[in-house]
């Protein structure tokens, strides 16, 4: 088990093994901001799409209150 130990340390020790190490862990950082990132976009692009449908709705109601007061 010793001789496991050392031979570890000794991999885990190495450059190569640190610089690879810390490019998995930026690869996965990078890829959880590029999610959240894409899911902020999805939900802005959701919100304007239903804006665009409240304002319509907004118009049509105002031009039928205007019809509405003209009729009395």
């Amino acid at each position: 088990m010793g001789e496991a130990i050392k031979a570890y340390r000794g991999v885990t020790a190495t450059e190569e093994f640190r610089s690879l190490e810390w490019l998995k862990a930026k690869t996965r950082h990078d890829e959880s901001n590029a999610l959240n990132t894409a899911r902020k976009k999805g939900a802005e692009a959701e919100r304007a799409k239903l804006q665009s449908v409240i304002d319509e709705k907004d118009a049509r109601i105002a031009e039928l209150e205007a019809q509405l007061k003209k009729q009395q």
